[in-house]
């Protein structure tokens, strides 16, 4: 089963919209993984987050622990390996270290001072032009995201605009991710899952490990095509869809190599009610908030601190 590479320009450029959203439309029914190249995001720009990243964890394990995502309630810091489970099921911690970065708010925003859920501030480690860095990416790849969900639309006969306003403000998270080299192949880098929002697009350093598996199917590895994003479907796009899109089990092998990613995962707006979208027959889900549904995937995958 292959996963198909689709061309952004096709779409962003008006040249072929409609054979586009049909390929799309397609992938997002079958697997619910696709590649796209030709997004338009400077390599420049991708290579300098790496490098912030690779700054980042080499860093002492005290200096990284000050920033730990568990003393922080609105999933902003860093992930310490052994301290999530993606697949809460199997036993495993995985093998890897990550640090998110949240929509940008200043401490005196109204939203922040009344500690409404993941509306905080980010935190920042003392790396020169790692915020800055960070937050060019998040906003050039929120656009990206919100242009994809422009070509959603059109695929499920939506009014156009439709997800704009459930985007202005979303719950949307950058992650930097390291996994360690695992020449032994033991444990796992990170466990069998699928993601929790609307859609993730990944830009990986090359190095393999990530499979995904099809219904029905084994497991399969994902290629690696040089600058192109790696875009999955999230639970929460598939219930909004009513289960017309997939939302697919995916993982990441050890790496025999240490191995760094950047994921973004691109949740709505935390008040947005998300419900079976016009057109798509009787809801097969309760109505959620996007808060409400990403604060129960998340508390599923962290492993609470130890008393000290």
């Amino acid at each position: 089963m292959d996963i198909p590479v689709l061309d952004w320009q096709r779409f962003a450029s008006g040249s072929d919209v409609a054979g586009f959203v049909k390929d799309l439309g397609a992938a997002c029914r079958d697997t619910g993984f696709f590649l796209v190249k030709g997004h338009g995001i400077p390599e420049t720009l991708i290579h300098d987050v790496f490098a912030k990243g690779d700054a980042f964890f080499a860093r002492p394990q005290a200096e990284k622990a000050a920033l730990d995502i568990r003393n922080n309630p609105h999933n902003r810091g860093w992930a310490c390996q052994g301290s999530e489970a993606l697949d809460e099921t199997s036993g495993q911690m995985d093998r890897k270290e990550a640090f998110n970065v949240g929509f940008d708010l200043p401490a005196d925003d109204p939203r922040v001072l009344k500690g409404e859920p993941f509306r905080g501030v980010n935190i920042w480690p003392e790396i020169d032009g790692f915020r800055d860095t960070m937050l060019r990416y998040y906003d050039a790849v929120l656009t990206l995201g919100i242009g994809l969900h422009r070509a959603f639309e059109m695929d499920l006969d939506l009014p156009e605009g439709y997800f704009a306003p459930h985007f202005s403000e979303p719950m949307a998270t950058l992650r930097v991710l390291s996994y360690p080299a695992a020449p032994d192949g033991e444990g796992i880098g990170a466990g069998a899952h699928t993601d929790y929002g609307s859609v993730t697009l990944l830009m990986t350093d090359g190095v393999g490990g990530l499979q995904v598996k099809p219904r029905g199917g084994d497991w399969i590895n994902v290629p690696h095509v040089k600058g192109a994003y790696v875009v999955n479907i999230g639970d929460c796009l598939m219930r909004w869809s009513n289960d017309i899109y997939v939302s697919t089990p995916h993982r990441v092998l050890p790496p025999k190599t240490a191995r760094r990613s950047i994921a973004f995962f691109l949740d709505p707006n935390p008040d947005s009610v998300i419900t079976a979208l016009p057109g798509t027959g009787e809801a097969k889900y309760p109505a959620i908030t996007g808060a409400d549904y990403l604060r129960s995937r998340l508390d599923a995958t962290y492993t609470p601190k130890e008393v000290q």
